[in-house]
């Protein structure tokens, strides 16, 4: 649930072009979406310790404990089937041994009955007698074999039941036991990773809090006022106009019925509307057509864009410079190594690259004149408006919140009908604002290998030398370094331990 959160409302564009982020809330919402992606991270973690440490061992033994009880029932079955045999041949000996008798005492009683008949012959009085005798015999053998398998019956089941049985559900107990006990360690895991993670929770929490406390509700009215504040100055005092008095009469620029820009006095429609616009702000109003230099906007949200676009664009040029100097070092490698690749299979890529810094710098200098000539015409209706009122303004006046301007402030009057500004430039030189500082390392790295740096751009290094990453990898294989004696150049990242800040 966590994750999806943090998915769902991280922001996924560079929080430093996001004109949101200039609003304190803005920021302690984003404070408290990293703390909870650390939260759900700690989650993540107890979820993988208990994964591995609990379930999977618990799945993997109980797969064992069930092999284990099988072959301990299996081991019971063999033992009570041979119980059970062995019973099966006492009662074999033990049938067998009464029907012997019988056929014993059958014959003896035959054997006498032939012996007391006065027709029976001598010989078969004989032959009855050697029956008898046979019978008996083979009853008295039976009767061994009874009593044999009788004692091994009784030795048996004596096995069975006092040292067989017992074995087996020794076993089962004691496997049952080492079951428990493999339970009673999952539930010490669960409960000592969640401890661990807990000290880290609490610090997310906090996070949360101080994110909660540094909310300054002064703070984000303040902001949204100098992000949308128009630049227009408040119109002055409506001059009485005296129509007693039959002469010719001069339009007020501050008239509401007569707007300056008419020469006699007449409506213009045009003109009438702007000045309604700014007269009132929370009227309705057509959405202005967008034009390509801001012009629809009011001066100082017009300043600010032009600004804005053109540091994108020159940070775009970086890019491209970087990229084109980085091609032209991978061509000389070619050149001077055949064997690592073609060096005209980069002037495709190169041309390229030349033709997107031409455009680029095209862009540069047209929103440069733009926000030059947005300026100076700020400047002169600032000028404009100082000539125009007779007296200082209220102080009351002077509220920020109002579009009134703080000292040094470049807000000032906006005219789209100026027909004389002075055209002062006050934004001339684009390149001295945004030369290039002295870049600072954003990581360290440790040469593997030694490398001469014999090209144009590349710098030597020894093997173990200390370096500072000055700027990472772009694909083409070389990483720009620094020395910690002086000099700045191209080594290759294959020869490099890279450690980033």
């Amino acid at each position: 649930m966590e994750w999806n959160l943090v998915k769902k409302y991280l922001p996924k564009r560079n929080t430093r072009e996001d004109p949101e982020s200039k609003f304190c809330q803005y920021q302690a919402f984003l404070q408290v979406v990293k703390e909870l992606n650390d939260f759900a991270g700690q989650r993540e973690v107890v979820a993988e310790n208990l994964m591995t440490q609990i379930c999977v061992e618990l799945s993997k033994q109980a797969q064992e404990l069930k092999q284990e009880r099988k072959s301990h029932f299996q081991e019971g079955r063999r033992a009570q089937q041979q119980l059970e045999n062995s019973f099966k041949q006492l009662e074999n000996s033990k049938r067998k041994f009464e029907r012997d008798c019988r056929e014993a005492e059958k014959a003896v009683l035959t054997a006498e009955k032939l012996d007391q008949d006065l027709n029976a012959t001598k010989a078969d009085v004989e032959k009855a007698k050697q029956q008898a005798n046979l019978r008996s015999h083979m009853a008295e053998e039976s009767k061994n074999e009874y009593a044999s398998f009788l004692q091994k019956f009784n030795r048996d089941q004596s096995q069975f039941y006092f040292l067989e049985m017992p074995q087996i559900f020794n076993k089962l107990q004691e496997m049952d036991e080492r079951r428990t006990v493999r339970l009673k360690e999952g539930y010490g895991v669960f409960s000592e990773t969640e401890r661990q993670v807990m000290p880290i929770i609490g610090k997310c929490l906090d996070g949360m809090k101080t994110a909660a406390d540094s909310v300054n509700e002064k703070n984000d009215s303040q902001a949204l006022i100098e992000l949308h504040k128009s630049g227009f100055e408040r119109p002055g005092d409506v001059d009485f106009e005296d129509f007693s008095q039959p002469i010719n009469r001069t339009s007020s620029d501050s008239s509401l019925g007569t707007p300056r820009g008419t020469l006699d006095g007449r409506l213009d429609p045009r003109q009438l509307g702007k000045n309604k616009g700014k007269r009132w702000p929370f009227s309705k109003k057509n959405k202005p057509v967008i034009t390509e230099d801001f012009s629809h906007l009011p001066p100082e949200q017009r300043r600010k864009k032009l600004q804005q676009k053109m540091e994108e664009r020159s940070r775009e040029l970086q890019k491209e410079i970087d990229q084109r100097d980085a091609l032209n070092k991978m061509k000389d490698v070619y050149q001077k190594t055949p064997q690592m690749g073609d060096p005209a299979s980069l002037e495709p890529k190169i041309s390229e690259t030349l033709n997107n810094i031409e455009k680029l710098r095209l862009e540069i200098q047209k929103y440069e004149s733009w926000l030059t000539e947005a300026e100076g015409r700020m400047l002169s209706n600032r000028s404009d408006n100082s000539l125009r009122y007779s007296r200082p303004p209220d102080p009351a006046t002077t509220l920020n919140n109002n579009g009134s301007h703080e000292k040094d402030s470049p807000d000032a009057t906006h005219s789209d009908d100026s027909q004389d500004a002075l055209n002062q430039p006050i934004y001339t030189e684009f390149d001295d604002d945004f030369e290039e500082e002295l870049a600072s390392p954003i990581g360290t790295c440790v040469a593997m290998y030694q490398f001469e740096g014999s090209s144009e751009g590349t710098i030597s290094m020894t093997e173990g030398e200390e370096l500072s990453l000055m700027e990472e990898d772009k694909g083409d294989g070389w990483t720009r370094v620094r020395r910690s004696k002086g000099g700045e150049g191209y080594v290759p990242t294959s020869y490099l331990r890279v450690s980033l800040n």
